[in-house]
């Protein structure tokens, strides 16, 4: 059976979002547009006590400076809403009670206490079972062990129920994962999950999540290898509730590991190494915490969508450097590796320094005029474009930029005293006051980079001087540091006016 591709990128709003759920919401967008197939967006927020203010907005917005837009969604809209899961409360019901009625779930009146006695219990008597399942059932107060009336009467007076999945006993399950293969697990591993709950009158992530993938028309499930346990459950689902021949093919993508050590990446090992793990910074609207964000460290989005897509993906080739388009062409399911991907703090410095060197000169501008205001510079559009190209290539993330260009919108009032000790000696005055007489006979209109150049240079040449002796003292008193650009380039920029003033203020405040 052909079916149009559709899939979703269903995040619950409990916090910011983690860059492994990016990659997820990426590799869900990169499968949808490679397949002419549909990108939904569905908030799933039944779990009402863990809900964040401020979360859903963040998860677009982040999407959103990533490059991934949605054709339906809770902003978008779509003849399979409503998209976010607590306004379809009355769906959910319908379908649990049909459970109940096939006898394929079970009501179930334990106390937390009663269950906590369970557990207990199977583990003094060391029980190789120790979970609510087809075993233990029938030793707890639930549909199986309380007559019809009894269900019924406790349902009446408001006593506060589940409803479980009637999980099949000692029953193997075999499923299809298209990065893992076939999975089998037998059901006796597996508990009486939760599908509903009377307190709030909502499903659980379980129950909703199947039939809003099956209304919705979802035709492959591609989430987080944390979801694989849950799989057996779905798929039993999909079987009890009659959708066996629509029920959509499932991936489950590799963890994003720590860069140092094993496990998963986690916000505790950005704080502990000084990198963000979500794309945006947060702030807790509870605690005041706040989260570093990717964009707000000097990140490109380009640069973080490649770096990110090409962790747990290979595309089988040396390339490295791919467009948003490049990667929805390129995008290959069976590349997806089973194994973690480990994040490399140093790669995604190397991918942003790549797309700083090779953006626009007018679009870096446009980054960078923040940075600038919060230096109380203020400077036109025209000098600014000056700049930027003789600074791009130096510049690893966005904030950097002021390091390595402030010389150029600021006259320098100190200077680097290593530079001082190397290279200032008892002739260097002399010999600035030498390049000074040559630049100021030099116009304003010939003022460039070639002719300021040969000019100083011929000077050197003509008064047998060493190059290095004239030059850098030169480069200190024009930038206070001794580094940055082409020399020539910086005397070119900054002008005539300004750069006499420099040697001037140099050679007063140096001895």
């Amino acid at each position: 059976m052909n079916r149009r591709v559709r899939v979703r990128f269903a995040p619950s709003p409990t916090g910011p979002l983690h860059m492994g759920g990016v990659r997820t919401a990426m590799f869900n967008y990169l499968f949808a547009k490679q397949n002419g197939g549909d990108f939904l967006l569905r908030i799933e927020d039944t779990d009402q006590k863990r809900f964040v203010p401020g979360a859903e907005d963040y998860i677009m917005e982040a999407l959103a400076w990533c490059g991934m837009s949605f054709d339906e969604g809770i902003r978008e809209g779509g003849k399979f809403g409503p998209y976010r899961q607590s306004e379809r409360k009355d769906i959910y019901i319908k379908y649990a009670q049909q459970l109940l009625d096939t006898k394929q779930a079970y009501y179930a009146f334990d106390t937390p206490e009663a269950l906590e006695d369970m557990r207990t219990r199977l583990e003094n008597e060391k029980s190789s079972v120790r979970q609510y399942n087809a075993v233990t059932r029938s030793g707890m107060k639930n549909s199986y062990t309380m007559s019809d009336d009894e269900v019924k009467q406790q349902i009446a007076s408001g006593e506060p129920y589940v409803i479980r999945f009637a999980m099949p006993e000692n029953e193997n399950v075999t499923m299809n994962d298209l990065i893992r293969g076939e999975i089998i697990v037998n059901t006796q591993e597996l508990d009486d999950k939760v599908l509903f709950k009377s307190s709030d009158g909502l499903p659980t992530y379980h129950l909703a999540n199947i039939v809003d993938d099956h209304l919705m028309e979802i035709s492959h499930v591609i989430r987080g290898e944390e979801w694989l346990p849950s799989l057996p459950l779905h798929v039993l689902l999909y079987r009890a509730f009659g959708w066996t021949e629509t029920m959509p093919q499932f991936a489950h993508l590799p963890l994003l590991l720590k860069p140092d050590g094993k496990g998963k990446l986690s916000k505790r090992d950005g704080d502990r190494l000084g990198f963000p793990v979500f794309p945006l910074a947060w702030k807790d609207p509870e605690t005041g915490e706040f989260s570093s964000g990717y964009r707000e460290s000097g990140y490109l989005p380009e640069a973080f969508v490649n770096m990110l897509a090409l962790l747990g993906w290979n595309p089988g080739t040396e390339q490295e450097i791919f467009s948003m388009s490049e990667l929805i062409e390129a995008f290959n399911m069976s590349k997806i590796s089973k194994a973690g991907a480990k994040f490399s703090v140093d790669k995604a410095k190397w991918f942003n320094q790549h797309y700083i060197k090779n953006c626009a000169d007018s679009v870096l501008a446009d980054y960078f005029k923040p940075i600038l205001a919060q230096h109380q510079v203020d400077v036109c559009d025209d000098y600014l474009l000056k700049v930027v190209p003789h600074v791009k290539e130096r510049v690893v993330l966005i904030p950097d930029f002021w390091e390595q260009a402030a010389f150029f919108f600021q006259t320098p009032m100190e200077y680097n005293p290593n530079s001082i000790k190397k290279h200032w000696k008892e002739d260097t005055a002399a010999m600035l006051a030498g390049v000074k007489s040559v630049l100021e006979s030099v116009s304003e209109a010939d003022f460039s980079t070639h002719n300021t150049e040969e000019r100083v240079k011929q000077y050197i040449s003509d008064n047998a001087l060493n190059m290095g002796k004239v030059l850098n003292p030169l480069r200190l008193v024009l930038t206070g540091t001794g580094g940055g650009p082409h020399l020539f380039d910086i005397v070119s920029v900054i002008g005539k006016d300004e750069t006499l003033k420099r040697i001037d203020l140099g050679l007063e405040k140096i001895v």
